[in-house]
């Protein structure tokens, strides 16, 4: 019968803890009234308990600080910390150590030891002490691979190793939305408003130390998360910025082009990169933790070969008297010349005053022109302004332009009286 040789112990002992913040001790407060059977018993026992707080003994929250007793939850974004120790438990003096701690993820492996070299020897009851930081950067399945080798006095080279497998969880959830700008003036035709839906998903509550969004070189960025007040800029969230478990808070953000690409008609076309957001966020006793979004896209507003905005349109106007508008022409093409023709055609509300079929000349690639036009309503209330075409000879196709504006329609005799 074959007898497998005994398993040969270690002389090295490998111990591996998290290090974490504490927590605040808690207890359940047991009290009762002074006519119930134990009387003022359970109240001075609560006076006389370390961990509660002196003249707020019937608060679950004390001064103590509590050690982790478990591992804990790791999520994304958060920086994981390890304490590793190798011990010589045994009586012979042990040479060449090497401690090597990896961190296996679903997509790639990390070294994390702070030294690559080797111990020189190890005396008994003494240890080699190390401690490794890693920013969590993926989620799911992470396995921290410790290896130890070294050599006994006889010269036999030994080696183990231990696996400590953890889950990283996410967080926040983050949705983001994105608006083009209602109104049809050419300033602000190209603002883009971002929404940014982001909820702690965790158990315990967070405080928001910075929710930023770092714009692409395309656009500049305003943020609409606060309010001037006497001068003073005062977050909308209030003056505490913690965000609960499951709670939802939405961010705001205006995009607008750079004046360098807003000028080139046709650039700001199709999928265009806006830039990413970058969330801080801290936990109960300070932990701090980092999540940057990928690059946020969007498809930008199709406007066809040739665009039409406007630069001036009034907001109220008479009845039966005439308006000016003012529009902006911009050929869109980025190779082509063209030749274009300008009809006007009238509504049941909305009439248009002038040569309808003139010529507008030829418009150069990616440039623009302004054309002034007046018109004039005959039915009271917010009309729409439509009929505008436009028609390039080259290519005998035809441009239609309708709901480009609204104007508020009134009396004279109203409009006076206001």
């Amino acid at each position: 019968m074959e007898v497998n040789p005994p398993k040969q112990e270690h002389l090295l002992a490998l111990k591996v803890m998290r290090l974490t913040k504490p927590t605040l001790f808690t207890n359940i407060p047991v009290t009762c009234e002074e006519k119930d059977l134990p009387g003022d018993l359970f109240n001075q026992l609560m006076k006389d308990d370390p961990s509660t707080v002196n003249g707020a003994e019937i608060l679950m929250l004390g001064e103590m600080l509590t050690l982790p007793q478990n591992f804990g939850n790791i999520f994304l974004g958060e920086t994981f910390s390890s304490y590793i120790s190798v011990h010589n438990d045994s009586s012979q003096v042990v040479k060449d150590i090497l401690v090597k701690a990896d961190l296996q993820t679903s997509s790639q492996r990390l070294n994390l030891s702070a030294s690559s070299g080797a111990v020189a020897e190890l005396k008994p009851d003494c240890c080699i002490d190390d401690v490794i930081h890693h920013e969590v950067k993926e989620i799911g399945t992470h396995i921290l691979v410790c290896a130890v080798s070294y050599a006994t006095q006889s010269g036999e080279k030994m080696y183990f190793r231990k696996f400590f497998k953890f889950q990283v969880l996410k967080p926040l959830d983050v949705k983001t939305k994105f608006y083009n700008a209602e109104s049809d003036l050419s300033s602000v035709t190209d603002e883009v408003f971002l929404e940014a839906q982001i909820q702690n998903i965790t158990n315990s509550p967070m405080f928001m130390e910075k929710v930023s969004l770092e714009p692409s070189i395309m656009y500049n960025v305003a943020e609409l998360n606060s309010v001037n007040q006497a001068g003073e800029c005062i977050s909308t969230f209030g003056s505490r910025a913690y965000l609960q478990p499951m709670d939802t808070r939405q961010y705001l953000y205006c995009l607008k082009p750079k004046k360098e690409f807003a000028e080139k008609a046709g650039i700001i076309k199709g999928v265009t990169v806006i830039g990413k957001l970058d969330i801080v966020w801290k936990t109960n006793l300070g932990e701090r933790g980092r999540l940057q979004t990928s690059q946020l896209q969007r498809m930008a507003p199709g406007y066809g070969d040739v665009r039409l905005s406007l630069e001036a349109v009034p907001d109220t106007v008479n009845l039966e008297e005439p308006f000016h508008i003012t529009c902006k022409i911009t050929n869109c093409s980025s190779e082509r010349t063209m030749d274009l023709v300008l009809e006007m055609c009238n509504t049941n509300s909305i009439h248009w005053c002038g040569i309808s079929g003139r010529q507008l000349g030829k418009l150069h690639p990616s440039s623009s022109l302004c054309l002034a036009l007046t018109l004039l309503s005959s039915v009271q209330g917010l009309q729409s302004v439509s009929g505008l075409r436009l028609t390039d000879t080259f290519l005998k196709r035809t441009y239609e332009y309708d709901d480009i504006a609204q104007v508020c329609v009134v009396s004279s005799a109203i409009k006076m009286e206001n």
